[in-house]
Order: C-alpha cells, then sequence, then structure tokens
C-alpha cells in the first residue's frame, strides 16, 4: 500500500511538472512568434496581442507546477557543507525538520493563494490588453499550489517513516 501511495504521488508531481514544461513551451511559442511579428512588421505580420499578459500566465502556473517535482525528489537548494559530516540519524531529523518547514510553506503558500483568487475572483479585475479575467491565472496556479501541499505531506511521512526505520522507505536504501 505504501509502495502504491509513493508512486501515485511521484506520478502526480510528475505530471503536475510536464503540465508546467507544456506551459512554458507555449510561452516561449508565443515569444518567438510574437518578437518576430514585431520584426515582420513590413511583411504584414503583427505582434501577439496582450502577448507579457500570457507569458505571466504562462510562467505563474510553471512556477507552481514545478513545486511538488522539486520537493519530492529533493531538489530544493541545501547547503551540505555542515551535514555531510553528520551521523545518519541527525540527517535524517534534519530532513524532518526541513520537510514540516516545507510543507509549513506550501500551506501558507496554498492558502494565500486561495484568497487572493477569490479576491481576483470577487472583484472581477481583468488584464489590460487581452481581458481576461485575472483570477483565471492565479486559479491555474492553484492547481500546482494544492500539488505542493499534498507531496509536501508526503515528504513528511517519507521522512518521520525514514527517521523511525532507519531506511528510505520508497526506495528500501538507506538515506545520506
Amino acid at each position: 500500500m505504501f509502495d502504491r501511495i509513493d508512486r501515485l504521488m511521484r506520478t502526480l508531481a510528475a505530471f503536475l511538472a510536464i503540465l508546467g514544461g507544456l506551459a512554458l513551451i507555449a510561452v516561449i511559442l508565443a515569444t518567438v512568434m510574437s518578437v518576430s511579428g514585431r520584426a515582420l512588421l513590413a511583411f504584414g505580420l503583427s505582434p501577439i496581442r496582450g502577448d507579457f499578459e500570457l507569458v505571466e500566465l504562462g510562467t505563474g502556473f510553471a512556477v507552481f507546477a514545478f513545486l511538488p517535482w522539486v520537493q519530492i525528489n529533493r531538489q530544493h537548494a541545501s547547503v551540505e557543507i555542515l551535514t555531510m559530516h553528520m551521523g545518519d540519524r541527525i540527517n535524517r531529523v534534519i530532513d524532518m525538520i526541513a520537510d514540516l518547514l516545507m510543507l509549513s510553506i506550501a500551506v501558507l503558500l496554498a492558502w494565500k493563494h486561495w484568497a487572493g483568487t477569490l479576491d481576483k475572483l470577487a472583484y472581477g479585475e481583468t488584464t489590460f490588453i487581452i481581458q481576461y479575467p485575472i483570477w483565471w491565472a492565479y486559479a491555474s496556479g492553484l492547481l500546482g499550489a494544492f500539488g505542493f501541499v499534498l507531496i509536501s505531506f508526503w515528504c513528511v511521512i517519507l521522512s518521520a517513516r525514514a527517521l523511525m526505520t532507519g531506511q528510505d522507505q520508497a526506495h528500501g536504501e538507506f538515506m545520506h
């Protein structure tokens, strides 16, 4: 059962990261098309209307979509100059504390993002040029934000289990 949940969490994180990557590819293509349109005005082309608004939307979504992948793979920036000389148990305690802190940050981000989305929805604010509702951009980031909370919670479980057993339970190997 544990391994099935772990696979599900890793699949969810990968799925969100792929969606974020696709969003960035769309942003890149839109930017290239828009810049090309500006460069080729003499030939009847034009830039994409509201291109920077679309870039903001896609980039904002991608940032939140990548957070679960980074968390499940323990790829956040870390300084190991001191911890590499500490024992496995101390490192597991540090991992547990770090995962609890990351879960706290994930919950705070998701909560404030949810509140911001509801605020933008209530005010009906739209972008300046293409007039799409700003809450759409906020709502798109919620998928990644909620995924970040779920994956961060799972990482706390992984760390707790590793601390209790001395093994990385997801892969059956010793950590560090």
